[in-house]
């Protein structure tokens, strides 16, 4: 039997309708699979070997059928009585733990790391995911980015956003929307919005070029091992908000790959797969990549629903083909 380990928030905080991890947990034991939940203060090494405190974890029926949380139930799972033991034990680890990107997120992809050196299948692959800032790695395809900037110097900040006029300014580490800005081209409030953003000059932040497109949606594509799904989400702002982001309130509405999307997956499916990125999404507003998300892509519960798919069953199909024997 596979060990599929879980490295993940507290399961009493997902959300039933929502989780993406939800469903992978669900793909993983309609194959037969043994799913395990960890959480990331759960991890230590000792003696060169890494350990974790784990439960074997189940979702209970009916909820595993459909995932609906109208039949969920109190008792929607079950888990196992902790147990301490080598996390080699797994076969297949999966790190859906939610941002922030900070130094313990980071300390947990060095002990993954040693795990997987020992021969247990990381998703995705923890080097990758300390390389491959959100934001920042997107730069490495200029093809298919919006004019940008990355600087932490205010005049170069001020600059750009002279020439550009309406532009987007955000941290390099925020997620689901948070410390995203949209600056108009005589918006009197820009100083003190880069000052925010750079704490005073001292970290990096992008600048992107507005694209008004975004309110046709802010398109997530979900890539396995660089090969990109036929559906996008599209999440669509709610009124007066220039963010399409499921956490920012924005809504999501399936759409099919246009040829620009299709040109974009292209450009990053052969790196995305070197770099040992097998699950990733990435963020396409009009014609231009904004993003690519490496920690933990999500919208797979709405893509299903809409086009009645089983996405989590496709990846974990990719990662059994991964498995030795």
């Amino acid at each position: 039997m596979v060990h599929i380990a879980f490295v993940m928030d507290p399961i009493d905080s997902l959300s039933l309708k929502k989780d993406s991890t939800l469903a992978m947990i669900r793909a993983a034991q309609r194959r037969g699979w043994q799913p395990f939940y960890v959480q990331q203060a759960d991890i230590s090494l000792s003696g060169g070997e890494v350990l974790a405190t784990m439960s074997s974890l189940r979702l209970t029926e009916p909820f595993v059928d459909k995932l609906d949380p109208n039949v969920a139930g109190e008792h929607w799972y079950e888990l196992g009585e902790p147990e301490r033991r080598p996390l080699a034990e797994m076969d297949v680890i999966f790190m859906r733990k939610d941002p922030p990107f900070d130094m313990n997120y980071i300390y947990t992809t060095y002990l993954l790391e040693r795990v997987e050196e020992g021969g247990s299948l990381v998703v995705n692959k923890p080097a990758s995911l300390r390389d491959c800032n959100e934001k920042f790695f997107a730069t490495a395809f200029p093809q298919c980015c919006p004019p940008l900037i990355v600087s932490a110097d205010e005049q170069e900040l001020r600059d750009f956003h002279a020439a550009q006029g309406n532009t987007v300014f955000k941290k390099l580490d925020g997620m689901g929307g948070s410390s995203v800005f949209r600056v108009m081209a005589s918006d009197p409030n820009i100083g003190v919005i880069l000052e925010t953003l750079t704490e005073g000059g001292k970290e990096p932040i992008m600048g992107q070029l507005y694209l008004p497109e975004i309110s046709d949606g802010d398109k997530r594509i979900l890539l396995i091992d660089g090969k990109p799904l036929p559906y996008a989400l599209a999440r669509i702002p709610k009124a007066g908000e220039a963010r399409g982001n499921l956490a920012a309130g924005g809504t999501g509405v399936g759409r099919e790959l246009t040829k620009r999307d299709r040109f974009i997956a292209e450009q990053l499916g052969p790196e995305l797969s070197r770099r040992g990125l097998l699950w990733v999404g990435i963020d396409v507003i009009g014609d231009y990549l904004t993003e690519v998300n490496v920690t933990c892509p999500t919208c797979i519960r709405e893509l299903d629903t809409q086009y009645s798919l089983d996405i989590a069953a496709m990846l974990m199909d990719e990662v059994a083909g991964r498995l030795p024997g």
